[in-house]
């Protein structure tokens, strides 16, 4: 039935039907589904390569974020990780007004810039005015291509491919980490690094304006060999900021003026220690430490200094390590590559310890009650087996106590020790306290007695470990180099009170030579040390610990060969003090032991009594200052006693032999000359004790 018209009402119609499509609409839609379809998948079987911004050059640091060396990436660039939090806001965004001002809302291609840079093209017959983003900069660095029609259209494509898988900050953050500076600089962090020597969190303005122009044509303006250059360029930049008003006139004309820096080389410290936390942590851009960047330049220059007087093929290696949770804080592999064996880290090479493992050896007889520090031994001529150890002065001194014997690293009594305790059961316990202990290649490797004079081999940080474990009350826990590395263990070594005992006895081993002893100096640290001199000369050692720090040197030669007559008490204990000198510690009290009555079965280690007293020297006493009114044969001089021994006593000073006073029958000495001097008794069985004092004028 027809609508009626009636009242003037509007006519009410249906909902209109959809006109069918025709062929023709029906076939463009099915190329526009083939194309989306094709678009989607070359998108996703052909993604832009992003993986690359990922290589970038790891930067290791110190405690303190300090750098201490990075490392080119594969292709042998300087590209440092750029992250946006860490890049000075101001720059960015005068980089985005400069370079692509539309950056935040176009989808890769901004239709406006290109239009723009098509027309200035078409006027000018030449690229006067660029119409790429940043997006599409970024494509272009990550696929290097010739400057083609074709290229930017592959750019566009790829631009939009980029937009479609990270945020705008990701692709910031991506192009900053990539555009190119010159050289082989690449990144707005590496071009910082190298030109102003610090990151780009604050830049002023005529850094600002540097870091934009550089990546436009890296080469033809870079600062190092095309200051001319660089400067127009930074200089048009500047102005470029006043048109966008981020300064003013007055503040670009002051950045005129600012020079044009030159490249400096990037920071080079800890080499050895940066390639194994690198290599550890593969693929990341930064890499904390345990290391201290101060104490880590000291160390080395340290170790370059006392190296230079040597031969060539002679290195030094130091490791430091504060006891509280066994941080590295400086870790010196050796004293330059240009040296020989330069590239090999000798704070981890396998070298023979010498006599450095004898305080470990008494420490874990006093701890078992094997012996006591005050026990007695024979520093004789004795074959254990078929094994005649010698002191290395070739020397004897008959009774000695054990602690006197550590102290004056004398041998025999080491492996007389050595024999109570068992080889076997001492290499069990180093390796407890987390110490590699490597047998000598051979078939009879089992350990031996000469074990206690360094027959194994062992790494600085194996021995550094040891002596960490005495300077923490007794307590073994690996060493970190890694922050995140923590503790693997921690395990008894021996007690706190042995270990504490142990280290009184080695604080009052005689001082290096030109050393003022500790307990005559002020604010000296007093250093509980121990020197090694492996068999041949081949390795120079001194190992301490001092107020909170434990630290090893070595001197040698990396391939092993013989050094005549460099021993641990003159190659590397000088080192070792200088060392502990430069950490700039405050002192600690003198440690204070209380005698204590030794138990019968612990006053001799050997079975032998020969029926005399132990020799020692009651005046003067060891480590004393002495003074004197006058100098010379005429001064009144100093009345020698001692007690043990066997009569006659002799004595000698400054090299000579102290003269008996006819009308009283005593052994006076008078010193010649202020200063430390060595003095000696020897009894009729040519048994020896030892003091070093100091003589000056009361005047």
């Amino acid at each position: 039935m027809p609508p009626s018209f009636e009242g003037g009402g509007r006519v009410r119609r249906g909902p209109r039907a959809a006109l069918p499509l025709t062929d023709k609409q029906r076939g463009w839609a099915r190329v526009l589904l083939v194309v989306m379809l094709t678009l989607f998948t070359l998108d996703v079987a052909l993604p832009p390569p992003l993986a690359r911004v990922r290589d970038v050059s790891p930067v290791v640091l110190d405690q303190h974020g300090q750098w201490l060396m990075a490392f080119t990436t594969t292709n042998g660039t300087w590209r440092l990780e750029a992250r946006l939090d860490e890049i000075d806001p101001e720059f960015q965004r005068r980089l985005i007004a400069i370079e692509d001002e539309r950056f935040w809302f176009h989808p890769g291609v901004d239709p406006i810039a290109l239009a723009r840079a098509s027309v200035a093209y078409a006027r000018a017959g030449r690229v006067t005015q660029g119409g790429s983003t940043i997006t599409m900069q970024l494509a272009r660095l990550l696929e290097p291509r010739p400057r083609t029609i074709q290229s930017k259209l592959i750019e566009i494509v790829r631009a939009v491919q980029i937009e479609r898988r990270w945020s705008k900050r990701e692709i910031l953050a991506a192009y900053l980490t990539m555009a190119p500076y010159g050289g082989n600089l690449e990144g707005v962090r590496a071009a910082s690094r190298a030109y102003f020597q610090r990151d780009p969190q604050w830049l002023d303005d005529a850094e600002m304006a540097l870091l934009i122009a550089l990546p436009q044509a890296p080469e033809a303006r870079r600062p190092d060999r095309r200051p001319q250059a660089a400067r127009a360029s930074r200089d048009r930049v500047l102005n470029m900021f006043v048109r966008i008003g981020a300064i003013s006139r007055g503040r670009a004309a002051e950045g005129r003026q600012a020079a044009i820096p030159t490249r400096a080389p990037f920071p080079y410290s800890a080499p050895h220690a940066a390639e194994a936390l690198v290599a550890a942590h593969e693929g990341e851009g930064v890499v904390a430490s345990t290391l201290d960047a101060r104490l880590q330049s000291d160390f080395e220059a340290l170790a370059r200094r006392r190296a230079e007087p040597l031969e060539r093929e002679a290195q030094v290696a130091i490791l430091a390590v504060e006891l509280e949770g066994r941080g590295v804080r400086a870790r010196v592999g050796g004293a330059g590559r240009e040296r020989a064996g330069g590239y090999i880290d000798m704070t981890r090479a396998i070298r023979s310890p010498g006599s450095a493992l004898k305080p470990f050896l008494y420490a874990i007889a006093f701890d078992e009650g094997i012996a006591a520090p005050e026990t007695l031994v024979r520093d004789a001529p004795r074959r254990f087996g078929g094994y005649l150890p010698e002191n290395f002065d070739r020397r004897f001194h008959g009774d000695v106590s054990l602690e006197d014997a550590l102290r004056h690293s004398l041998n025999l009594p080491a492996v007389a020790t050595l024999d109570r305790i068992g080889a076997n059961r001492f290499r069990a316990a180093l390796t407890r306290a987390g110490a590699e202990v490597r047998m000598p290649d051979r078939a009879d490797s089992e350990p031996g007695l000469a074990l206690a004079l360094g027959g194994v081999g062992m790494s600085l940080e194996g021995l550094v470990q040891l002596y960490a474990a005495l300077g923490d009350e007794g307590n073994a826990r690996p060493l970190a180099s890694d922050p995140l590395q923590g503790f693997a263990f921690t395990r008894r070594f021996v007690r706190a009170e042995t270990a504490e005992r142990v280290l009184e006895i080695l604080a009052t081993s005689p001082s290096p030579a030109g050393r003022t002893p500790s307990q005559l100096a002020q604010n000296a640290p007093q250093v509980a040390f121990k020197t090694g001199t492996s068999y041949g000369f081949r390795d120079a050692w001194a190992l301490g610990v001092a107020n909170g720090y434990a630290i090893g040197v070595w001197v040698g030669r990396p391939d092993g060969a013989p050094r005549p007559g460099a021993t641990g008490r003159d190659a590397a204990l000088p080192i070792l003090f200088e060392a502990f000198d430069l950490l700039g510690v405050p002192t600690r009290p003198e440690r204070q032991h209380e005698e204590e009555e030794v138990a019968p079965a612990l006053v001799r280690l050997d079975a032998e009594d020969n029926g005399a007293e132990q020799l020692s020297i009651l005046f003067p006493l060891n480590n004393t200052e002495v003074l004197v009114l006058d100098y010379g044969a005429d001064s009144r001089g100093l009345s020698l006693s001692a007690r043990g021994g066997r009569a006659p006593l002799t004595w000698y000073a400054e090299g000579d032999r102290v003269p008996i006073e006819d009308t009283s029958g005593r052994s006076i000495w008078r010193p010649s000359a202020p200063g430390f001097h060595e003095v000696t008794v020897v009894d009729a069985e040519g048994r020896s004790a030892h003091v070093r004092v100091r003589i000056r004028s009361s005047g």
